[in-house]
């Protein structure tokens, strides 16, 4: 795999830039410091394109991808085991073991079927793993979630029935759409049901999202570059 372009990219300069800038988000919207938690999204970069951010001293990465994570991972844990590392990308029911096993936090659970099949592995192997569910905010036929409309009666399903440990919602607006009205509702959603982690907020408009509540931002090509492409 190559790079789309060939210019070096500087990971400990990007991350220190996102960092003071998540800083100031924070300090702007009278919040406490570090309130707002950086994922650093390393989904397809390499690991010595990780390293870097790693030996800074950060240690929260997500990962879209099951299997990209397994071959990247284990090997930075030997060197690095207290990484959180976070799963944000859709997880296939068959899949849930190897996931249980690879990622600290899964923020993508938005199916009876996977709330099902991760209370088993858990049950299973006496881990527990925090879960986010993840609301489809815009109703977009072609991106995971739940609904909004179904969101309470699956968020209770996961507490009451499945004792999932229901951290937060996480949400991904649609590309066209102003950001600040789909974090709102997620917020919302959040609010009445008790659960205080939001998942939110990407490289194009985190600064909104820790504005508007987030607990997490989630962001990649500010920090890695450009996703790499197959030459």
């Amino acid at each position: 795999m190559t790079d789309v372009t060939d210019e070096p990219v500087d990971v400990t300069a990007n991350l220190a830039a996102i960092k003071a800038r998540v800083s100031a988000a924070e300090v702007a919207a009278g919040r406490a410091p570090g309130s707002a938690q950086l994922v650093a999204v390393s989904k397809t970069h390499p690991s010595e394109q990780i390293r870097p951010a790693l030996e800074t001293g950060h240690r929260v990465f997500g990962e879209n991808r099951v299997q990209e994570a397994a071959a990247k991972w284990p090997a930075l844990r030997e060197d690095f085991p207290d990484i959180e590392l976070h799963l944000i990308g859709p997880l296939q029911s068959n899949k849930v073991a190897q996931a249980v096993a690879l990622f600290d936090v899964i923020q993508t659970v938005d199916r009876e079927k996977l709330a099902r099949a991760l209370a088993a592995e858990f049950e299973r192997t006496g881990l527990k793993r925090r879960v986010f569910i993840q609301v489809n905010t815009g109703a977009e036929p072609q991106k995971a979630g739940i609904l909004p409309q179904d969101a309470d009666a699956f968020i209770r399903a996961c507490i009451e029935d499945h004792k999932l440990d229901v951290a937060g919602l996480m949400c991904i607006p649609p590309v066209d759409e102003e950001p600040a009205l789909h974090f709102a509702l997620l917020a919302k959603i959040a609010r009445r049901n008790g659960i205080t982690g939001l998942s939110m907020g990407m490289s194009g408009d985190f600064e909104t999202a820790v504005r508007m509540g987030a607990t997490h931002i989630r962001v990649g090509t500010a920090i890695f570059g450009a996703r790499p492409v197959p030459a």
